[in-house]
């Protein structure tokens, strides 16, 4: 007999909330602009069957055009949508510039980690403050724009730090106010289906190598043994799950940390 298996099939994007850097019009169709070339890029032709207008303008006979058979088969395909969250950024417009047209120069767009700080050029900016507010926002305009009826937060996380303590309050702070952003998501009647916090212990990130700390555990990488040491988050993290979401003191966490090899 042949075994017949229901299965379902996602995808996964990168995500930041886009906020203006002023009322201005010119920055406020930059800020949408951005939101087109990240969330638009991929989303719209599985929903819609084609790129934005707006990107399909601003990159031209660059952008592949689909053909209506392509455009129906693509259409509807993804079952759901992950995305990797960190944090917001403020956007303003950016003139033009003459050269090799690449994703960068089509969008047209400065970030900036605050309201405060100078533009970061193409790249995005460090220290960028925590804005929990902003992953609600996307789950949010996910929904509404594109209709995404199944919402996962597969990543979200701090930025790195170097700082190699286990007690690491900070990372607490930041996944309890994410959560609770995410629950306010789902009140509106966003259906987010899972949440996962970036990571279960530190690893070699992409941009940072070993100098970036993002886990719940400590890894020595000194030892060659790697032994692992459970941090305050860990612990805080297992504590929540364990009740069922209620609310974690930090403090009764703390008195019981203990510097020990877990495993």
């Amino acid at each position: 007999m042949q075994a017949m298996q229901k299965g379902v099939v996602g995808i996964n994007i990168y995500s930041f909330w886009s906020y203006p850097f002023t009322d201005s019009t010119a920055d406020l169709e930059a800020t949408q602009r951005c939101k087109d070339f990240m969330f638009g890029w991929i989303l719209e032709p599985l929903v819609f069957g084609d790129y934005p207008e707006m990107m399909k303008k601003n990159v031209g006979s660059r952008l592949p055009s689909f053909t209506k058979v392509q455009s129906e088969l693509i259409k509807g395909s993804s079952d759901f949508i992950g995305i990797n969250h960190y944090y917001s950024l403020y956007v303003s417009d950016r003139q033009t510039e003459p050269g090799i047209r690449d994703y960068n120069r089509d969008m047209s767009i400065y970030y900036r980690a605050s309201r405060t700080e100078p533009p970061a050029g193409q790249g995005a900016p460090t220290n960028v403050p925590s804005d929990p507010k902003g992953l609600q926002l996307v789950l949010g305009y996910l929904k509404e724009t594109y209709g995404i009826t199944q919402l996962y937060v597969h990543e979200n996380a701090g930025v790195g730090s170097a700082n190699d303590s286990l007690d690491d309050t900070y990372r607490v702070d930041y996944l309890s106010s994410y959560m609770g952003s995410t629950l306010d998501a789902i009140r509106n009647g966003v259906n987010v289906r899972g949440y996962f916090a970036w990571a279960l212990m530190d690893l070699f990130e992409l941009l940072a190598g070993y100098e970036s700390k993002y886990g719940l555990y400590r890894i020595d990488f000194d030892d060659e043994r790697r032994p692992r040491q459970a941090r305050l988050s860990a612990r805080w993290y297992s504590g929540f799950l364990k009740k069922n979401g209620s609310s974690i003191r930090v403090s009764r966490v703390q008195e019981d940390l203990r510097l020990t090899t877990v495993f």
